[in-house]
């Protein structure tokens, strides 16, 4: 099992920026990270993923293209997203995971979680 602990949420006006970071722990293996958010009443939605292992391969969800970017430091097992330009429709709940898959980052399964760290962008 992998343990993520994610941390860097808070509430910024838009246009602004904030950096999420997540660390992960445990004996599990992972090859695969991930950051996903959900908003209030809407699907948990794939934000950006990255492998951790040679070429460090990435992928984004078209909304956060040029905008967002995924980063993984694998001496400290953390991962971060720096998110830019922010607005309103970023508002969400946001949550880091792990899984081993081949087809990282475009897909795969996680199955570890992180407990959520909240990001709120004010018009």
């Amino acid at each position: 099992q992998v343990r993520l602990v994610e941390s860097g949420g808070g509430s910024v006006q838009t246009g602004g920026s904030l950096r999420l970071s997540c660390t992960a722990s445990g004996p599990g293996y992972f090859n695969c990270l991930g950051w996903f958010r959900q908003a209030p009443g809407k699907e948990r939605e794939k934000v950006a993923a990255i492998y951790t292992f040679s070429g460090g391969y990435t992928d984004y969800a078209d909304s956060v293209k040029d905008r967002f970017t995924i980063s993984y430091d694998s001496r400290r097992k953390s991962v971060h997203l720096q998110m830019n330009s922010l607005t309103p429709d970023d508002t969400a709940v946001y949550y880091c995971a792990a899984g081993s898959s081949p087809h990282c980052p475009r897909g795969g399964e996680y199955d570890s979680w992180g407990q959520g760290t909240q990001v709120t962008v004010s018009s």
